[in-house]
C-alpha cells in the first residue's frame, strides 16, 4: 500500500494548469508595475538634470535613495512574509509603493523627491522576493524554474512600459516627468486584485497550522488539472527559526554565495540602467534620442528571459546563471569600447539580453535553496543585501566617469558580472527536485520537512 501524498507532493504531481497561469500572470502584473516604477526614475533623472539643473551628485542620490528603501524593504518583507503570509505582504507592498509613487509626482524639491523615493523603495524591495517565493511554492518541481523565470520576464514588460512612457510622455512638457510618476500609482489599485484574487502558499498555511485553507488551495489546483484529490497526512505547525538560521552550518555556504551573486548583479545592472539615458545624453545624444535608444536596448530583455526560461530546465540553474552572467560581462566590456551609434545600440542590446536572463535564473534559484520556514526570509535577506550594491552603484558612476569616462564605468560593471559568475558556482543545483527534497543540515528537522 502506497503512503499518502503530502500536499506539497500533490502540487508537484500536477501538470501546468490555468491556475498556474493565473498565479504567474497575477503576480507578474505586480512585478511589471514594480519594474515600471524603477525604470521611470532613469527618465525622470535625465529630465530633471535639464529642468532643475541638477548636478551629477544630486542625480546619483535620486537614483540611490530608492534602493536604500528597497534594501530595508526586502529584508523586512521576507521576514513578514514568513510570519503573516506571502499574499498579504505582496498586496501591502503594492499599496505602499503605488501611493508613494503618486505622491512623488507632486514633488516640489529634490528633498521631497528623495523622501518619496525612499518610501517607494520600501514597497518595491519587499515585493520581489515575496512574489517569487509564492510562485515557486505552487509550481510543480519539473517546471518550477521556468515559471519563476516567466514571472521575472514581466520585469522586461514593466521596464518597456517605463521606456515608452519615458519616450512619449516625459519629453512632452515641463511636467512630463510628473505625469509619468502619476501613472506609476497604478499598483495601489492592483493591490486589491492581489489580496482577493491570488491563493496563499500551501506550505506557509501548513506551517501555520491552517490545514483547512491549505487543503482548499491544493484542491483548487487539482480541480483545474482534473485530478482527483487524495488524503494527506497531517502537517505539524513550524515556527520560523529567524534570520540567524541562514548562517547555520548547512546553509552558511549557500547564503554567502547567494549574497555575493545578488550584490554583484545589483551593482552592475542598476549602475548601468539607471544612468543609461543620462550617460547617452552626456555623450552627445539628444534627450529624445537617448530615450529612444534606451527603449530599443530594453526590448532586448524579452528574448533574454525567453532563452533563460528554456535553458534553466535543460541545463539547470547554476550553468544557466553562470553563462548569462559571463555573457553580461562580455556585453558590458563591448559597450565600454563601443564607438558610434550602431555599436552603442548593438552592444547595449547584448548587455540587456544576457543581464536580464541572469536575473531570471537568479530569481529561480533563490527561493529553492532554503526550507519553507526560512524561504521568504532567505530570499528577502539576499535581495536586501544586494540592494546595498544598488545604492552604491549610482553613487559610484560620477567618480568613475571622472576617472575614465564611460569606458571605465562599464569596465567596472563587467568586473562585477565576472565576480557574480564565480560566486554562482557555489550554489547548489536543484533542477527538477521538490522544494521539500533538499534538506540541508543546520536547521530544525521539522523546518526541513516543509
Amino acid at each position: 500500500m502506497t503512503s499518502p501524498l503530502t500536499r506539497a507532493e500533490r502540487l508537484d504531481r500536477l501538470p501546468y494548469t490555468r491556475e498556474h497561469g493565473r498565479l504567474v500572470v497575477g503576480s507578474g502584473v505586480g512585478w511589471a508595475l514594480d519594474a515600471m516604477d524603477v525604470g521611470l526614475i532613469s527618465f525622470v533623472m535625465a529630465a530633471l538634470a535639464v529642468q532643475w539643473g541638477l548636478s551629477p551628485t544630486e542625480l546619483s542620490w535620486i537614483g540611490s535613495i530608492g534602493f536604500a528603501g528597497m534594501a530595508l524593504g526586502a529584508t523586512l518583507g521576507g521576514l513578514l512574509a514568513d510570519r503573516f503570509g506571502r499574499r498579504q505582504v505582496f498586496a501591502v507592498t503594492l499599496l505602499v509603493f503605488g501611493l508613494a509613487t503618486g505622491a512623488a509626482a507632486l514633488s516640489w524639491s529634490v528633498g521631497a523627491l528623495l523622501v518619496f523615493r525612499f518610501l517607494i523603495g520600501l514597497g518595491l524591495g519587499a515585493e520581489l522576493p515575496v512574489a517569487s517565493t509564492l510562485v515557486s511554492e505552487f509550481a510543480p518541481a519539473r517546471i518550477r524554474g521556468r515559471l519563476v523565470v516567466l514571472l521575472e520576464a514581466f520585469w522586461a514588460v514593466g521596464w518597456t512600459l517605463s521606456a515608452l512612457i519615458g519616450y512619449f510622455v516625459v519629453p512632452g512638457s515641463d511636467d512630463g516627468w510628473r505625469y509619468a510618476l502619476a501613472l506609476g500609482a497604478a499598483p495601489a489599485l492592483y493591490a486589491v486584485v492581489v489580496r482577493w484574487g491570488l491563493p496563499e502558499s500551501v506550505r506557509f498555511l501548513e506551517a501555520r497550522g491552517r490545514t483547512e485553507e491549505a487543503e482548499a488551495a491544493v484542491r483548487r489546483f487539482e480541480s483545474a488539472a482534473g485530478v482527483a484529490p487524495v488524503d494527506s497526512p497531517p502537517a505539524r505547525p513550524v515556527p520560523s527559526p529567524g534570520p540567524r538560521a541562514l548562517w547555520a552550518a548547512g546553509l552558511r555556504s549557500r547564503t554567502v554565495a547567494l549574497w555575493v551573486v545578488w550584490f554583484s548583479i545589483n551593482f552592475a545592472y542598476y549602475g548601468a540602467f539607471i544612468w543609461l539615458p543620462t550617460l547617452l545624453f552626456n555623450d552627445g545624444f539628444s534627450l529624445v534620442k537617448s530615450f529612444e535608444y534606451t527603449l530599443y536596448i530594453t526590448l532586448a530583455q524579452l528574448p533574454g528571459y525567453a532563452a533563460a526560461a528554456f535553458l534553466i530546465e535543460k541545463w539547470g540553474r547554476r550553468p544557466t546563471l553562470v553563462t548569462f552572467l559571463l555573457g553580461s560581462a562580455a556585453g558590458a566590456a563591448m559597450f565600454s569600447a563601443a564607438d558610434g551609434d550602431t555599436a552603442v545600440l548593438l552592444t547595449g542590446m547584448v548587455l540587456s539580453f544576457f543581464n536580464l536572463g541572469a536575473w531570471g535564473a537568479l530569481y529561480a534559484v533563490t527561493p529553492e535553496i532554503y526550507p519553507t520556514a526560512l524561504r521568504a526570509t532567505g530570499a528577502g535577506a539576499a535581495a536586501g543585501f544586494g540592494r546595498l550594491a544598488s545604492i552604491a552603484a549610482p553613487l559610484c558612476v560620477p567618480p568613475l566617469l571622472g576617472a575614465g569616462g564611460t569606458g571605465m564605468v562599464f569596465g567596472a560593471f563587467a568586473a562585477f558580472f565576472v565576480l557574480g559568475s564565480l560566486a554562482a558556482l557555489g550554489l547548489p543545483e536543484l533542477r527538477g527536485r521538490s522544494l521539500d527534497e533538499d534538506a540541508p543540515e543546520g536547521v530544525t528537522p521539522a523546518a526541513r520537512k516543509l
